[in-house]
């Protein structure tokens, strides 16, 4: 099997096919984002809407969006900041025998400072290998003042049916429960089974994790993002979003590496990085 990287038309948006000895994955310059991935031998993992939207007027429901410089309504920005919905463009890609790496690039222009008037510089490594997806972000402050921002990759994991798909490593963890007015409260759970809407930040979640789905395990990981996020609309949420099958939260779980709790703070010159990686076991 060969190692390649590809531009490739996707639904009519610019992106590109990353294949390493049987994994594979596909990343769009539109918003920089992964819209799938599977690894070598093994199915797709990463849920797509069939509804989702591709041109280039609102962000693709799916996949990992990028959500920088906000995280959800966190701000005065619009939903989940302005990252996920602007071209951004190839810096750098390289191959070996078994791996495919490329890092996409967003800087500021005229637009983004006009709603966020700071100098910055994203960089967004995707690397895929056997059975192994690392995502990371790094975020550069090119300007000569400090910044704040809240981040998240906002990874929609495709499962069979999320009410068998339990999620194991948050027990005893503090999370903000977003469903009932930001109450805090503890993981009481040895595992998280979604059976209606969930809506949470989990703080300090710097374990691994482990989602079982109908006989497939995933090992999630982050480094540099000190919280995690769960997401599932459920039957009624799900119905108001249109850019979902109204089967769709059946078939999605989110599980977010994210720096939302407490803002970061970026100094002239510094540079900040948070990685997921997904690990098919």
């Amino acid at each position: 099997m060969t190692t390649s990287i590809e531009a490739i038309d996707f639904h009519g948006l610019s992106a590109l096919r990353l294949e390493a000895k049987g994994a594979s994955a596909v990343v769009s310059l539109f918003g920089g984002q992964v819209l799938s991935w599977s690894p070598a031998g093994g199915k797709e993992w990463l849920y797509l809407s069939e509804q989702a939207v591709f041109d280039g007027t609102a962000p693709i429901r799916g996949g990992v969006p990028v959500c920088f410089p906000q995280f959800a309504e966190l701000g005065p920005l619009k939903k989940h900041g302005f990252a996920r919905t602007l071209p951004w463009r190839l810096a750098h890609q390289r191959s070996g025998d078994d791996f495919a790496l490329i890092v996409l690039r967003l800087d500021h222009n005229e637009d983004t400072l006009a709603v966020w008037p700071h100098a910055f510089g994203l960089e967004l490594t995707v690397n895929i290998e056997g059975n192994r997806l690392d995502v990371e972000l790094e975020v550069d402050n090119t300007g000569d003042t400090d910044f704040s921002f809240t981040a998240a990759l906002h990874t929609y994991l495709r499962v069979k049916e999320v009410e068998h798909a339990p999620l194991e490593g948050l027990y005893g963890l503090r999370y903000r429960d977003s469903t009932d007015a930001g109450t805090v409260r503890r993981e009481t759970g040895e595992h998280v089974l979604v059976e209606s809407e969930v809506d949470r930040i989990y703080r300090d979640a710097t374990r691994p994790l482990l989602l079982r789905d109908s006989g497939r395990n995933l090992g999630i990981h982050a480094e540099g993002f000190p919280d995690v996020v769960v997401w599932n609309p459920w039957e009624a949420r799900c119905a108001e979003i249109s850019d979902m099958p109204a089967n769709g939260f059946r078939r999605m779980l989110c599980v977010e590496a994210a720096a939302v709790d407490q803002a970061l703070n970026l100094k002239p010159g510094c540079q900040w990085w948070g990685r997921q990686t997904l690990l098919e076991l």
